[in-house]
């Protein structure tokens, strides 16, 4: 099973070649660019050095959120043309689970946060047992005080990862680390790793995924609040 996969959710634009669990190829960006201009050129450059047909793509796994609004439907829009173009599956990865591939380690808790402005975090609560990610706090948004509490009533050791660096300034309690920069933040190979043994949506199908908002954009927030409900 050879897997594209790429993750737009946050600044950093990541894609990646993944056949059967093995990674052939990464390809990450965070140095301010776009992700409309740095998505399909990565990619490119991606297939061009590996040798690999696009015709090759056995399923495209598509980070959904939360995460950015923009970034999440670059990346989903760009998931759906390819899936569609090259006839291939899609399957849509949780952001949070899939950054907790990125450290496959038992006996600690991870706990992947994204910044969802205001103070608030978008995080979730994971543990690898026997080599299985288990989901023990489902996503959620939260503050960053509420988020060290329950971090703290877990009683085990806990890595930030994600867009943690506003919490990492803060004095953290006793057991709670921040995780190195290099696992830090999204691995387009960690979402493909996810998406192996989920179903793949094929044809007309690729359409009805939806990107994974949890909260309203401030534009629609700023609507509802202009257009109140009678």
């Amino acid at each position: 099973m050879l897997t594209l996969a790429l993750d737009t959710a946050t600044g950093v634009c990541t894609v990646g070649l993944v056949r059967d669990g093995h990674v052939l190829a990464e390809y990450d960006i965070s140095i301010g660019l776009t992700h409309s201009e740095g998505l399909m050129p990565q990619m490119d450059q991606m297939f061009s050095r590996t040798g690999i047909k696009k015709e090759e793509i056995d399923r495209i796994a598509v980070s959904m959120g939360p995460g950015s609004f923009t970034g999440l439907r670059i990346g989903l829009a760009a998931a759906e043309a390819m899936a569609y173009a090259w006839k291939c599956g899609i399957c849509g990865v949780n952001t949070l689970e899939a950054m907790a591939y990125n450290i496959p380690v038992e006996g600690i808790v991870l706990a992947p946060v994204l910044d969802a402005q205001k103070g608030n975090y978008y995080t979730a609560f994971y543990r690898w047992q026997a080599g299985v990610l288990q989901e023990i706090r489902p996503v959620e948004m939260t503050d960053g005080d509420t988020l060290l509490r329950q971090l703290l009533e877990l009683e085990a050791p806990v890595i930030l990862m994600g867009e943690c660096g506003k919490l990492a300034k803060k004095e953290l309690p006793s057991g709670i680390s921040v995780a190195p920069e290099q696992v830090r933040l999204p691995k387009a190979s960690s979402v493909a790793l996810a998406a192996e043994g989920k179903p793949a949506l094929t044809g007309e199908e690729i359409f009805t995924l939806r990107p994974y908002y949890i909260r309203k954009s401030e534009a629609e927030e700023l609507w509802d609040k202009r257009h109140p409900k009678a």
